[in-house]
């Protein structure tokens, strides 16, 4: 699946009956989702026959809105009760922006002729779509649902998201490991180094800028803050866009790419206090879903790999030990001497256990005598890392 986002050219009447739609859309949406939270109740079929008779009454939505409302609310709900078994911190969920969702009921969206017919508290209400270039290969895709956005900024947006069968590709029997860092985006199994050191450079800029306007504290400096931080979550995600985009290239249609499995992994490692701010702050997350949609439109195959002692392994005899890593940049191996540069070495090593897990060798002894990873491993969902 892929999202579409596209700006909505309304004239002032419909805007301001959508606008109205989607505020009590949400509204709607935040009693659902409270009735929920203090009824302890996340089953969707309980929830319906709990509030649609009281939503209909109180609200001007058509029943298929109020349905989708307590759907979205559903899932909500069943997140943040997800997170409580984690002993994760969760709290009741709300609509905190004007936001409606639509299904096939409730829209009608035709990205081939540029117009969408929208659900709304008055009836029907049909608005044009601009289409950019970038967006025309989705035109053939199948709708399978949209979301009405209000922005801040006055903007409307209709996210439609969009879904068409993966290509049937023949397998190539090519495998690339790629380490994902802090300090280097990526880099993969075959010796590519993906990122700008001008990147870091942008990044720190930024931080800069946003302490000193932090420090000021007036308002004048909170909007500068707030567009600021919009500027760079931009920079940010155009940079995992180019380095996912030059990975698929790389690789080819039908090899597969591991990747390490990240998840919870800020609550794992011990980062030095200079490291806080640039751990928590890097979005693997985004960068692998990235990959992910992008692979599967090429036919390549993204697997996840238990990412224990990927960096302090030797890719050549296997020898494990955390000295092995004599600097950010640097490997050693204490038991056959074997330098090579740290993050190669653990993108070789990521290689080397996905193919062990499903009993291939890799040519290097590591793969036969010391696997260190279980065939049966598993990895789990992908966090938000963004």
């Amino acid at each position: 699946m892929q999202t579409v986002t596209l700006r909505l050219p309304i004239e002032s009447e419909n805007l301001q009956v959508l606008k109205e739609t989607a505020i009590q859309f949400s509204k709607s949406f935040a009693r659902v989702c409270l009735e929920g939270w203090d009824s302890q109740r996340v089953n969707g079929v309980e929830l319906h026959h709990l509030t649609y008779q009281k939503e209909r009454q109180i609200t001007s939505l058509p029943s298929q809105l109020v349905c989708s409302a307590r759907m979205k609310a559903t899932e909500a709900l069943k997140s943040a009760k997800a997170k409580l078994k984690k002993g994760k911190k969760a709290s009741c969920p709300t609509g905190k922006s004007p936001t409606v969702r639509y299904d096939a009921r409730s829209a009608t969206v035709r990205l081939d002729k540029g117009i969408a017919s929208l659900a709304s508290i008055d009836g029907r209400v049909k608005v044009s779509l601009a289409i950019c270039g970038y967006y025309q290969k989705y035109v053939s895709w199948k709708i399978c649902s949209s979301d009405l956005c209000f922005k801040r900024n006055g903007g409307v947006f209709l996210h439609v998201v969009v879904s068409a069968d993966n290509p049937v590709v023949e397998p190539s029997g090519k495998t690339t490991g790629v380490d994902l860092g802090v300090n280097r985006p990526a880099v993969t199994s075959n010796a590519d180094f993906l990122g700008k050191r001008q990147w870091k450079e942008t990044i720190k800029k930024y931080f800069r800028i946003k302490r000193a306007l932090q420090a000021k504290g007036t308002d004048s400096a909170k909007r500068h803050l707030r567009k600021l931080s919009q500027k760079e979550n931009r920079f940010r995600k155009d940079c995992d866009h180019v380095i996912s985009r030059r990975i698929v290239d790389a690789v080819g249609p039908g090899s597969v790419v591991v990747l390490e499995d990240l998840v919870n992994i800020r609550g794992r490692i011990k980062a030095k206090r200079k490291q806080r701010r640039r751990i928590h702050s890097w979005s693997f997350a985004r960068l692998q879903s990235f990959l992910d949609y992008k692979g599967r439109m090429r036919g390549i195959a993204v697997e996840y790999v238990d990412p224990r002692y990927t960096s302090q392994k030797c890719c050549r005899c296997g020898y494990i030990e955390r000295g092995n890593r004599q600097s950010q940049s640097w490997f050693v191996c204490k038991s056959c001497g074997f330098q090579h540069n740290a993050d190669l070495n653990a993108a070789k090593n990521i290689r080397q256990n996905y193919l062990a897990s499903k009993g291939m060798s890799a040519g290097s002894r590591a793969d036969v005598n010391q696997p260190i990873v279980d065939s049966t491993y598993k990895p789990s969902p992908l966090g938000d890392g963004s």
